[in-house]
Parts: structure tokens; sequence; C-alpha cells
């Protein structure tokens, strides 16, 4: 892998890690989801959305969410949206583009609310959760019922949690992918990108004990209905209403995040690539980063 990327902003715990170079255009925030590391978007040297949008030319920026604090227990959705990335946000030369994954979209939606944007992308994101097919929405509440009471004992939500939840919508899925995995040759890319996605996957600091109550009960209820109800310091927060250019990328064929569940924004496009297969899967540079970097070009980044 290349040297790791400069910190250019931080806030807390969160870093802002840039992997471009001023050139005059407008920067561009990748927002990660809070519940696995932001290395997904930087998986590797041939795997790297990231890289690929530093050698097309634009300034991108990453953001690290870090472990949070023992402290920090209170920080909800909202509060990571203006104690971490917005004031990241205010450090840059200009406002940015902010593209946001899985959760991560919603944080860029609620940014986007407050600080001036040229743009907003969500890849993947959960907005409108009646887009679950029920049977999931069901198991998603009961998950939460059961941890709950242990979660605000500890002051957080191990992130086994929502893996636990991740692997309950499709449990043959994961049986089959794992015998896929013995038969790829020993030592092969195709291995190693394996292996890399799955320590992605079962890795990374807990989520705040605010953020998933606002997660399974506020947010979720908020948004279940489709109307997009969510606040931040008061202020509703519709991805309808932004004042700027807007792209909803979801997948067809998404197990963990549904297409129904995206967002509706001003341009809308379905894939067929996976949840994690649309961000590092062997047909996503041609699928997704490409005409992403060509959207981001065509609003100044």
């Amino acid at each position: 892998m290349p040297p790791p990327p400069p910190v250019f902003a931080s806030a807390g715990s969160a870093k802002l890690l840039r992997y471009g170079t001023e050139n005059g255009r407008a920067p561009i925030v990748f927002v990660p989801s809070l519940i696995n590391p932001p290395q997904v978007l930087d998986l590797s040297s041939s795997r790297s959305m990231l890289r690929h949008m530093s050698a097309a030319g634009h300034d991108a920026y990453l953001v690290d969410w870090g472990s949070p604090a023992a402290d920090e227990g209170h920080l909800g959705l909202d509060r990571h949206v203006t104690e971490r990335l917005l004031p990241m946000l205010a450090a840059l030369p200009r406002p940015p583009i902010l593209v946001g994954y899985c959760l991560g979209g919603n944080l860029v939606i609620g940014a986007a609310a407050l600080h001036p944007s040229r743009a907003v992308a969500a890849i993947a994101s959960p907005w409108n959760f009646d887009g679950f097919p029920p049977a999931d929405r069901d198991a998603i509440g009961a998950l939460w019922r059961g941890a709950k009471p242990l979660c605000q004992r500890l002051g957080y939500v191990p992130m086994e949690v929502l893996q636990s939840g991740f692997w309950a919508m499709d449990p043959a899925r994961t049986i089959r992918k794992y015998a896929v995995f013995a038969d790829m040759a020993a030592g092969s890319d195709e291995e190693h990108a394996f292996l890399a996605v799955e320590d992605w996957a079962n890795g990374g600091p807990p989520l705040t004990y605010d953020a998933g109550r606002d997660l399974f009960e506020h947010f979720y209820a908020a948004n279940a209905s489709g109307l997009g109800q969510w606040r931040i310091d008061g202020k509703a927060v519709d991805p309808a209403q932004l004042a700027c250019p807007t792209f909803s990328i979801r997948s067809a064929t998404d197990r963990i995040v549904p297409a129904g569940a995206a967002p509706e924004m001003e341009r809308n496009v379905t894939l067929r690539l996976g949840h994690v297969g649309m961000i590092v899967g062997g047909s996503a540079r041609q699928i997704l980063w490409e005409p992403l970097s060509q959207w981001l070009s065509s609003h100044g980044g």
C-alpha cells in the first residue's frame, strides 16, 4: 500500500484525511458509515475509491471517525454532524462536495442542510426505512430490544450487535460466501481481496450509545413513513430540500440497504452490485467510480 494520507483537520476523535492536492476545484469529502472503519474506501492499492479519485484529479478527503472516547456516549447522529463533521468541513478552503457511503450518506445530508455544499451524493444510504422488507424491519426492532439494556450499561453499541443483524438478514448468503472462499486459490488476488473485506467488515470501534439509539429508535421512527423528518438543531433535514445538486446511488441487489430504502434525490441511479461490491468489487471502477468521478467533475470537483 502507498503511505497513509496526511491528517488535514480533526474534531474530537474524528480526522479528515487528505488524498488529493489543492487544484482550485471544490474539495470532495467522502464520509463512511459509523458502523465499520473507513478503510473500505481505501482497501488496497488496486481497490481504493479514494486513490482513484485523487488520480483522476479530484482534491479528495476521507473522514475517519476514530474510536469514541469513554465519555462520548452522548454523541448522537446529530452531534456527529455538528460536533465532528461540520468543524472539519469549516477548515476547508471552499464549500465541498459531500459523498456519503451507507450511514455516511445520512450524515452528509444532515451536514448539507446546515453547511454550504456544492453538491451531495449518497451511496447505498438507508433513508426510507419503509423500503426494508417487513421481516427485516421486525428483525431490526427485535435486535435493538434485545441489545438495548446491555448497551445502556456499557454506554456504547458493540460492533458485534450490528454485525449479527447483518448476518441474520441473509444467513444463507453468509454460508455461500465462505464456501466460495474455500475454492479460492491460496495467495491469489481474489483471496487477498476477500480477506481484506472480511477484516474490514468484522472490525471497527463501537457506536456511541446515543448514535445507536438514534439509529434504531429516533431515526428509524422518523423515516419509517418515508417522510424524512430528521431534525438537527431544530432544522428539518430533507434530501429533497437541499439547495445543491444531489445524486442517490443504490443497488438492486443490496441486502443491507435495499434500493427502496435509499433517499430520492435530483438524480437517482440503480446498480446491480452488492452493498460492498459497489465499492470494492471487480466491476466497481467501471460501474461506480468512473461515473461518479464524471458527476463530481461536472459540479466543480
